[in-house]
């Protein structure tokens, strides 16, 4: 392994490659304790100390930026808007039919699609930096510390200037993540806006161990770690795992050639949608929540029932109606988005198209069929593991009480193990061009 990574660095063109993405990286961290402008940063030090903000909305996006957010850096959003785009832009193709048209015209329409995720990304930057700007002012962002009027404001100034140079400021550094994820996808290794979302989570890491350890002592400190290495080894099993259905193209006559007659399979992977149901559920968890506070209107003693019950049940992590509404959300989102990702109808047409078929099963619609059939059935083991593995951190809220300390579950873990799978297989592809032994063995 480390006589690989000498290799890797000793090849003139992989080693600059590797030296840029790492350079990328430096930044992109040294821009998450940059304070934006207008914001006091001994305030903000202050309200971390002693402030609640192991809840909320922006747990999520807190995580996505590498702790950013609660310091209220010019990195503050981190790639949570871009993420939030991507996801949009996506789903549009069902409802749109130019976007769909311009997904399969190629790398044309792949460009203008990119061209439209940047716009939304940056329509999106303006909106979360408005409402975040809305929330350090009133308190809520770092509960209830650092609101107008007091000593400890975290924006002590609350000029009309002040405000829209702070959400311009937001907004560009979420440009610029977004243009440093596309400079690593293009001139270094990996796949950029997941290399930094890779390095924002673990960034968090050795605090999250460092508080278990200072809160909980060594003998909780141990334990995390080997649910961590136990979670960490079931997760690569599972995201590795696939069902390979066998496809077998006919033989045909180009001209004097024959083309065909080969074997090859279509992989289907356990977990084909990722991580974006835990996203959607975590966000949408969020809604009654957010509805429920408008309704109380920051005084619980007159707010209406539901608003009470909603504040009792779905906002605590540890209560069981949230477990399960959570566990549930993230299952019937996982279908929901294999079913938009994965066309088996499309798929059975293009083998169609080349001659190809399963064996045992007619080409065309019952083809189709088959293919949806092992889709169905494979995906439920799948929304099951995504539920379970996001679950963990509420599970050890529950037991050992260090839920928003807990390093080792749901999105970060799904979000890690896949994104230091996929680079290392882009360096052992690289290595074995120049090298017949690669990274891995």
């Amino acid at each position: 392994m480390l006589s690989a990574i000498g290799r890797a660095f000793r090849t003139p063109d992989l080693r600059r490659k590797l030296l840029f993405t790492l350079g990328i990286i430096v930044i992109f961290r040294l821009g998450a304790f940059i304070p934006s402008p207008g914001v006091n940063y001994n305030n903000v030090q202050q309200c971390l100390t002693a402030g609640n903000t192991d809840q909320g909305i922006y747990q999520l996006v807190n995580l996505f930026s590498g702790g950013a957010l609660l310091q209220v850096s010019i990195f503050a959003l981190g790639i949570m808007p871009y993420i939030t785009a991507s996801i949009i832009i996506q789903l549009l193709r069902v409802v749109i039919p130019r976007f769909q048209d311009l997904h399969l015209e190629g790398a044309q329409g792949q460009s203008k699609l990119t061209q439209y995720t940047r716009y939304l990304t940056i329509g999106l930057g303006l909106l979360n930096a408005t409402t975040l700007v809305s929330l350090a002012r009133s308190g809520q962002l770092l509960g209830g510390c650092g609101q107008d009027g007091t000593p400890g404001a975290i924006i002590p100034d609350s000029s009309i200037i002040v405000t829209i140079l702070l959400i311009i400021t937001l907004t560009a550094g979420t440009g610029l993540i977004m243009w440093m994820g596309e400079l690593v996808t293009e001139k270094g290794v990996g796949n950029g806006m997941s290399l930094l979302i890779f390095t924002s989570i673990v960034a968090q890491f050795p605090v999250s161990l460092g508080q278990i350890w200072s809160t909980k002592g060594p003998g909780t400190f141990f334990v995390v770690l080997l649910i961590g290495v136990v979670v960490m080894a079931l997760v690569v099993f599972v995201e590795q795992s696939q069902r390979r259905v066998p496809v077998q193209y006919a033989k045909r006559m180009i001209g004097r050639r024959t083309v065909g007659g080969t074997s090859t399979y279509i992989p289907i992977k356990v977990n084909m949608a990722g991580v974006v149901p835990v996203i959607f559920a975590s966000s949408l968890l969020y809604l009654p929540a957010l509805i429920a506070q408008f309704a109380a209107g920051g005084n619980n003693a007159n707010a209406p029932g539901w608003a009470i019950w909603i504040n009792d049940n779905l906002t605590k992590g540890d209560h069981p109606i949230y477990m399960a509404m959570y566990f549930f959300m993230i299952v019937f989102f996982t279908y929901f988005y294999v079913a938009i990702t994965f066309n088996p109808e499309e798929v059975s047409d293009n083998m169609k198209k080349y001659g190809g078929f399963i064996p045992g099963i007619r080409a065309g619609k019952p083809t189709a069929d088959y293919l949806q059939y092992v889709l169905s059935r494979i995906t439920l083991p799948g929304a099951i593991y995504l539920g379970l593995v996001a679950l963990i951190p509420l599970i050890a809220l529950v037991l050992i009480q260090a839920n928003q300390n807990f390093p080792f579950g749901g999105t970060s873990l799904l979000i890690m193990v896949g994104v230091g799978l996929e680079t290392v297989k882009q360096i052992d592809a690289q290595l074995q061009q120049r090298h017949y032994e690669g990274l891995l063995r």
